[in-house]
């Protein structure tokens, strides 16, 4: 398979999913809705405490993939899983979504990262990852000759906390510019900003499109007020897609400001959203529908996310509608 509208590269993440009450979060000393790093013997503690699990595959970017070629786009991911019975299951379940995946996998002791994902009543989502394997994907060469065959690259804030993560990332996003490619990147999480906020302003001016929920563009910014964020992203990358909730979206475009309505809907689960989100519009980007249609489409499937348990909704809940 050549030419690709999108190839994204991120973690590749088996997600350990659990339903839990809202005291077990407290209980656990976490933050509601929070992201954060842990070792491998963590993360079996926490997953032996919990009453049920659920199994699937992940990751931020590897999500926006497999919707997105569901969805109809051209799409390679490029994200490193171990030979393990988890990295089995990551590649069976991405290429089943029709993605071109051609990492391989190896064989040095650290296993497929997984992210132990706590939900709580509300649809809130807690989660906690062990990387293992998965930042190694930085540095394989292998890498390059495909991001020269897609038209756009999509990378995940993510990747900026594993060790070395910065020269590489500049080194990926470089080599996608000198190909004439755009980039894209999504802030992932408003804690990986802060954890990295230095490293993603240096990356911006090379950054065509910037995915961020309105905790993620105001911690970038360390601004008070979204309005405050939302201009200052405007002046540093040519577009800019601000979601919000169930305020909606904005895609900032220039001096352009497209304002995209939320699909109400019963939040059963809130993995995913975003991801999902960033799939609809960026299918929509490849089909050359306009801006407006993007944001349409990615209101609608992000619609569908939070709907479904897991952050990928089985490929009947993913409608392609046609917008005007």
């Amino acid at each position: 398979m050549q030419g690709f509208d999108l190839v994204g590269v991120g973690h590749a993440v088996v997600d350990v999913l659990a339903r839990v009450p809202h005291g077990f979060v407290s209980h656990e000393g976490l933050l509601p809705g929070s992201m954060r790093l842990v070792d491998a013997e963590t993360a079996r503690a926490l997953t032996a405490r919990l009453p049920e699990r659920t199994l699937s595959s992940g990751g931020s970017v590897a999500n926006t993939c497999a919707v997105a070629a569901r969805l109809g786009a051209r799409v390679a991911f490029l994200g490193q899983v171990a030979a393990d019975d988890m990295g089995t299951a990551f590649a069976t379940d991405i290429r089943a979504a029709g993605v071109h995946y051609p990492t391989t996998p190896l064989n040095r002791g650290e296993p497929t990262a997984t992210c132990v994902i706590l939900v709580t009543p509300d649809g809130q989502r807690t989660m906690n990852t062990h990387l293992g394997i998965a930042p190694s994907i930085l540095a394989d060469p292998a890498n390059l000759p495909i991001i020269g065959q897609a038209d756009l690259m999509f990378l995940e804030g993510y990747l900026l906390d594993a060790p070395d993560a910065t020269a590489r990332l500049h080194g990926l996003v470089r080599h996608a510019k000198q190909a004439g490619r755009r980039v894209a990147l999504s802030l992932s999480d408003a804690f990986c900003v802060q954890r990295n906020r230095a490293t993603i302003h240096a990356l911006l001016p090379l950054i065509d499109l910037v995915f961020a929920n309105e905790a993620e563009i105001t911690s970038l910014y360390e601004a008070n007020r979204f309005e405050t964020a939302r201009d200052r992203a405007r002046a540093d990358v040519a577009l800019a897609v601000l979601t919000r909730s169930e305020q909606g979206s904005l895609i900032v475009a220039g001096p352009e400001t497209i304002e995209i309505s939320a699909i109400p809907t019963p939040v059963v689960d809130s993995t995913g959203a975003g991801d999902c989100y960033a799939a609809g519009f960026l299918a929509g980007l490849a089909r050359g529908e306009s801006l407006a249609a993007c944001g349409q489409m990615a209101s609608e499937i992000a619609s569908r996310a939070v709907a479904h348990f897991g952050a990928r909704p089985p490929a009947d809940q993913l409608p392609r509608p046609k917008y005007a």
